[in-house]
Order: C-alpha cells, then structure tokens, then sequence
C-alpha cells in the first residue's frame, strides 16, 4: 500500500512523507533506481565548533543523540535491510559519513549481501577550521557507494563522468565545496550536504526519470539535486520543520530564473546539457508512484 504524502510537486517528480523510516519503508511497495542516505551520526554529545568564525555548539537534535558501539550497529543493521529491499535489483545506494558511523556502514552493507563498488573521499575545498589545533584539520568526509547484488550490474555512466573531468577518468576523490550560502534560502539544517555533491552522485549512477529515495531527507536536498537533474524523488523526514523546509525549497525552484540560478552553481551540471536531459525525462514513463496523496 502507498504511503500517504506530506507534499507532492506539481508535477509529482519530488514527493515527501512525514514519519519514522523504520516505519514507511515498511509500508510501500515500491523498487527505486537508486538511494542516498546520510544517516545520524550520533555525535550530538556537547562539543564545539567553529561557524562562520563564533564558537557554537555541536548538539544537532535528539535524533542525534549518542549511543553505544553495539547500538549504532544494530541500527545501521536495520536501516540498511529496510533500504535493500526497496532497491532494484540493478540498483545503488549511496551512504555518506565521517570516521564516526562509516565502519559501522561498511560492516552492515558486507553483511547484507550489498557489493561495496566504491569509497568516496570528499575532500572539502573551504573545512571548518580546527579550533583546538590538537590534530589535523578535518577536511574530508566518505560517501560508500554498493550494489544491491553482487552480480548483477549496475548503472554507471562512465562516460559522462570522464567528460566531466577534463575527458580523464574521474578518480575516488572528489574535490568539492561545503555547503554555501546559495543554497540556504529557505533556512539552515545542521547536516545539509551541498547540491554539487548530490548532483554528481545522481549523475553518476541514474538515468533520466529514474526514481530516487532519500530515508533520511533532512531539508530535502537529495530531492532538488534529483529534480534539477531530470529525475525523480522520494523522501523520509521524521522532523516535521525540516519536511517545511524541503516543501519551500522545492516549491522555489518552480520559478525557472531561481532553477537557472542554482544551475549555475553546480559545476557539473553547467557541463551537462539540460536540454537533452529534460526531454528524456518527459518521455520515461512514472509507473506506480511509491506515495499517494494525502486525503
């Protein structure tokens, strides 16, 4: 049975629900192309940091909230089964993370049965500063990409990706920016991921019109890089301010001069060509949508 959404776009390529995933994955019935996920952390526990040059505290939330080594297991355990069977059997996840959560993903994907293809290294061109200049700077956070069967294969287009790289081989490193200012105008989430990140991810292992679940949406931005692609979303949010926040960015770039806008942000996406990927989007057919309107 689809489950009820919070919000749907006009054109029913972003659609949202409210609620625990744990929960709504249970209850559709639906196989995506691909699925990116940036699970807690759990790291909420009174540190510090640096923004925008005050001290602020670290503390995102109660689902942020620390626990123990076999809890986060156990909970990545659950997330990632729940995720697997909501997957194509050609299909990919995405699962982004620090030194905090990723062993823990890695150990859960392998047991699984999910084929590890790739670990990303994203390499932040503006990191926070280190203000206890104890330890080297963090710059960097990790992004595992898996399939959902060892062997059966997956989408990859390599091609697209070399162009995009000056026509060499885009290597497991990627150089790209933190979250800026641009992309913040609907309000700020505390773990917010930067659109040129997504967009390359989407780029890399989807089609146009493909479908593409995010069970832990936050402010919605695996849903607008999807769509400024030619693709299309599904997204969890247990937090109902955060669903807010993901409805009024998507409701923004109905306006055509704020979608070019953030286009023109996107490094990647200024090499593609739109055109050609807007017009495979219209013709690749919805089938079943994964939600229903709420009544």
């Amino acid at each position: 049975m689809p489950v009820s959404t919070y919000y749907s776009s006009p054109s029913s390529d972003f659609l949202l629900a409210h609620g625990d995933c744990f929960r709504l994955l249970q209850e559709f019935d639906f196989k995506f192309d691909m699925i990116f996920a940036d699970p807690p952390y759990f790291l909420s526990n009174g540190g510090i940091s640096l923004q925008s040059g005050k001290v602020v505290c670290v503390d995102k939330g109660a689902w942020d909230k620390g626990r123990s080594t076999d809890e986060l297991m156990a909970y990545n355990h659950e997330w990632l089964r729940l995720c697997r069977d909501k997957l194509k059997d050609n299909g990919t996840i995405w699962v982004s993370g620090t030194y905090h959560n990723i062993f823990s993903v890695a150990n859960c994907l392998t047991e699984l049965g999910y084929k590890i293809l790739n670990v990303i290294t994203w390499q932040k061109t503006n990191p926070p500063c280190n203000i206890s200049c104890r330890f080297f700077t963090f710059s960097t956070e990790f992004i595992i990409w898996a399939r959902k069967l060892p062997k059966v294969p997956h989408k990859f287009n390599y091609r697209l990706m070399k162009q995009l790289n000056d026509d060499k081989q885009m290597t497991d490193v990627w150089r790209l920016p933190a979250i800026g200012r641009w992309e913040k105008s609907q309000g700020k989430h505390p773990t917010q991921k930067p659109l040129s990140v997504l967009t390359r991810i989407i780029l890399a292992s989807t089609d146009p019109g493909d479908w593409i679940l995010d069970p832990f949406s936050g402010s919605g931005t695996t849903g607008i890089a999807a769509n400024l692609c030619g693709r299309r979303f599904a997204g969890i949010e247990q937090e109902e301010d955060f669903c807010r926040m993901s409805k009024a960015r998507r409701e923004e770039i109905e306006d055509s001069a704020r979608r070019a806008d953030l286009i023109g942000h996107i490094s990647d996406l200024r090499q593609v060509h739109i055109g050609d990927i807007q017009a495979r989007e219209e013709t690749a057919p919805y089938g079943r949508l994964p939600f229903v309107a709420c009544c």
